[in-house]
């Protein structure tokens, strides 16, 4: 009896609000069946419907995961600006300048004058292969409010953005993603990538992810897991500044293909490939020609018991490294 008592004098506090309520009961059940028309004007306009809910176009724009694109007027302003292949194209929603006035197409023409774009994405979308292929009118992407976590496939997501110079992708999870090859491939103007973050555990494809970054100066991969990864091949070819790579951590059981996967890293002085298993490799063609620069490559536990093809392996390096071929 005391015990009831004391329940009565002392109701349990909580914080929780009509607003939180509305967020939860609301956006999830009642736009449950909005969102599943993949038709976000259906609130947006109607002013009547968000009324009656007591809610907002914000309210609803929670249920999507947004970021922004900066952007420069370059000799391209009349090809694509951003490629959403048709099965995806449900799950994104365009902006330019931030207005609230969705665009029903993905492209700029003569008469845009735009700096800006906001980009909302359903948290259903699963692919973001090619979302800014060849789009070298981009200049920034600021990825920080994005969290979605079922993403499968990224390959050639910034493929050719060459006037991408600052890409945050802090919070962004690739925990799921399992294609990466291509993703970086052309950024000629990326001279920092921050990838601390980066889940690579479930990721099988790994080729061309950094070909063509001729600004990228250093790259910190530490994190990087790589055991499921059965594709290296031109990974940093072309990375012509690049002067610092630690690639300490990868483990590389499952790769089966290395050819030109460091040709023409032409600034890259030493490398430490001690940890590398190359039992299951069977290219390798073209993997260090043109590392000019190179004076230092430690190969203690390269096997090429299994490789099928080492042709032009060494091609203009120094004749410290050529030498090379004879201890593996």
């Amino acid at each position: 009896m005391e015990t009831s008592s004391n329940n009565k004098s002392n109701p349990i506090k909580t914080n929780i609000t009509w607003k939180d309520i509305k967020s939860i009961y609301i956006l999830q059940d009642i736009f449950g069946y909005i969102q599943k028309k993949k038709f976000l004007k259906i609130i947006q306009h109607s002013k009547k419907f968000q009324k009656k809910l007591n809610i907002s176009f914000d309210d609803y724009a929670q249920l999507y995961i947004s970021f922004e694109l900066e952007i420069t007027l370059c000799d391209d302003k009349y090809g694509s600006f951003i490629k959403i292949n048709n099965y995806e194209k449900k799950y994104y929603h365009i902006y330019f300048d931030d207005k609230k006035e969705e665009i029903q197409r993905d492209y700029l023409d003569k008469e845009d004058k735009v700096n800006k774009i906001k980009i909302i994405v359903d948290k259903q979308a699963e692919i973001l292969k090619k979302l800014f292929y060849n789009c070298t009118c981009i200049k920034t992407i600021n990825f920080k409010h994005f969290y979605i976590t079922n993403i499968a496939n990224m390959s050639e997501m910034f493929y050719g953005c060459s006037s991408l110079k600052e890409l945050d992708l802090t919070n962004f999870k690739t925990n799921n993603a399992n294609d990466m090859s291509y993703m970086f491939s052309g950024c000629t103007s990326l001279k920092e990538l921050n990838l601390t973050n980066f889940n690579t555990d479930n990721v099988y494809d790994m080729s061309e992810m950094f070909s063509g970054c001729t600004s990228l100066k250093e790259l910190n991969l530490t994190n990087f897991n790589t055991n499921n990864v059965n594709n290296m091949s031109y990974m940093f070819s072309g990375c012509t500044s690049l002067i610092k790579l630690n690639l300490t951590s990868f483990k590389t059981d499952s790769v089966e293909d290395m050819s030109w996967m460091f040709n023409w890293c032409s600034s890259l002085k030493e490398l430490n490939l001690t940890n590398f298993n190359t039992n299951n490799v069977n290219d390798m063609s073209y993997m260090f020609s043109n590392c000019s620069s190179l004076k230092e490559l430690n190969l203690t536990n390269f096997s090429t018991n299994n490789v099928i093809n080492k042709s032009h392996m060494f091609d203009g390096c120094p004749s410290e490294i050529r030498k090379k071929i004879s201890e593996i």
